[in-house]
């Protein structure tokens, strides 16, 4: 899948690979498309949370081994 732009959270516990991912969406244009690795097995439950409380649609969630891989399209602000 294509993607504007990447961020390498592996190795950062929670709640931090969320705390990056908001951030760079902040600076990202609505319809922009963020790729996010983490290893932190709460991921799993803590990004897609994100993404239904701050309306940013999860396009992709992936798992390769210990890594995770998620795939956001930032919504528009409301």
């Amino acid at each position: 899948m294509d993607y504007d732009q990447e961020i390498d959270a592996t190795g950062l516990l929670c709640p931090l690979p969320v705390l990056r991912a908001a951030k760079r969406l902040r600076a990202m244009a609505a319809g922009e498309v963020l790729k996010v690795r983490a290893d932190d097995p709460a991921a799993v439950v803590d990004v897609p949370h994100f993404c239904a409380e701050q309306k940013h649609d999860l396009l992709e969630q992936s798992e390769s081994g210990s890594e995770l891989v998620f795939v956001i399209r930032k919504g528009a602000k409301i």
